[in-house]
Formats: C-alpha cells, structure tokens, sequence
C-alpha cells in the first residue's frame, strides 16, 4: 500500500474552508503519485491551538465529513483526517475519521490518552481500543499522538491484527525523541508499520516538531520528514515485507501474557 503523510506547516487556525483546501491539494498531489491513503495530522480540519474546540466541533457524519467524503471520491483515494468530535452525549472528542477511496467512512476514532493540561481542560477521553478498518486487505488502525507513546496501546493494534497503524499527531519540541526513537520502536516491537503524520512550526504556543515518518517493523524508515515545513512524504508499506519481519521476529508469538499480570 503507498501511504502519503502530509507534514502541515502550522498556522494560528485552519478551521473552516482553509483546512479543506489544504487537504484538497494534498489528497490531489497524493493521488498523483500513486498514493492509495493520505494520513494528515492531528486536528489537520482545524488546527491544534484552539481557544475553545467545542465551537468547531461537530458529529462524525457531519458536514466536514461530507465534504472529506467528496474530496477522497474525487481523488481516488483513502483519507485519514482529524477534527474535533461532538459525541452523542454533547462530550468533545479529539478524534480522527478514515474515509475510504469511494467516500465511505471506514472507522472513527477518539484519542484514548489525553496530553496535558490543554487537551484534558477541552476533550473527554475515548473508551474505545482497538478501532481498525480494512483497506485492500490491509488491516489499518488508528491512534493519535500521545497514544502512541504506550505500548500497551501499540500491543493492542498488534494483538488484534493492524498492519499499519496510521498516527496523526501533533507532537511538540522538545520532544523530537518520539518521532525519533519510539516510533520506530514501537513497529519493531509490535511488528507492523507505523505512519506517523505530525504538524511543524509554532501555532499558539506550541511549537510543533515536526519529524513525519513511516516507520517500517524492520527498524528501518522509509520516509522521513525535515524537522519543519510543509511535506508530503510518499512510501510504500509491503504487506510481503511485513510477514518476513513477523517470522524473523516472531515477539507476539513468544509473549509470555500469564506473567505479565502478576
């Protein structure tokens, strides 16, 4: 599966038809060469730095999703967006959506693992992990940001079967060691792809650090971005690659669960 992750340069605010047109050329220059899914950035519909999310929040199936709808149906191809969530009960959500290639939505997700102040002050926590999709028989899954930074999260998607764990983010400096180490830690040790599509440069005040990635089980990377500016990095998850890896590393096979718990 060729995967575009779309490195934003961040801005003091995205929301509305900025967000949109931005993901419009992306999905376009993606689909150009030969991408198959877009993963974009955490909050990539709005911007990360919000004075009041709950102002921009809205349902899954809400006009932002139509209109990502008609923007993957146009292209030909999958898009992985995030945008902030009005649950049914009124609670907001850090969440990310996967629409597929005709403009189905495939799976929805909300950030299980809030950061800091900020994020615990706007968003109400996910209960829900894992939550994957299937896209040309590639099991995907989905986490945010800071969710990746727990294994037992990553284990989970492993446990359950993802190949490629698509990671919109907004990771900040100083922590450039996420995107560095863990990340490809993390698809080592769990045996599957990780694609990991962050911000760069400071909205507000954060300043994001940016680093996208694709993060192959084998430790290595096929793409990377620069520490800051736009990007669009293009690269290839290799589902045969991916099963010599797991043979070669067979870590969920010789798990050792009944001592874990103790």
């Amino acid at each position: 599966m060729r995967i575009a992750l779309h490195q934003i340069q961040a801005q003091p605010s995205t929301a509305g038809s900025g967000g949109l047109t931005s993901l419009d050329a992306a999905a376009g220059e993606a689909a150009a060469r030969g991408a198959r899914l877009l993963v974009t950035p955490e909050l990539s519909l709005t911007g990360y730095a919000l004075e009041d999310p709950a102002q921009l929040a809205e349902p899954a199936d809400g006009p932002s999703a139509a209109a990502v709808s008609r923007i993957a149906r146009q292209h030909g191809v999958a898009i992985t967006y995030g945008y902030p969530e009005r649950g049914e009960d009124g609670a907001v959500h850090n969440s990310v959506q996967l629409i597929g290639p005709d403009g189905a939505a495939l799976a929805n997700y909300r950030k299980t693992h809030l950061y800091g102040p900020y994020e615990a002050k706007h968003y109400t926590p996910g209960e829900q992990l894992p939550v994957q999709a299937e896209l040309d028989g590639v099991r995907l899954g989905l986490l945010i940001c800071y969710d990746v930074e727990f294994p037992e999260a990553v284990r989970a998607h492993a446990l359950a079967g993802t190949d490629v764990l698509l990671v919109p983010t907004a990771l900040m400096r100083p922590y450039e060691t996420v995107a560095e180490t863990l990340v490809v830690a993390r698809a080592v040790e769990s045996q599957l792809y990780v694609a990991y599509a962050n911000r760069a440069g400071r909205e507000g005040e954060f300043d994001f650090a940016g680093l996208s990635r694709l993060a192959a089980p084998d430790g290595t990377v096929p793409v990377r971005a620069a520490g800051s500016g736009e990007a669009l990095l293009v690269a290839d998850a290799d589902p045969v690659a991916l099963r010599a890896s797991r043979d070669r590393n067979p870590y969920l096979a010789d798990r050792r669960p009944e001592l874990y718990a103790r």
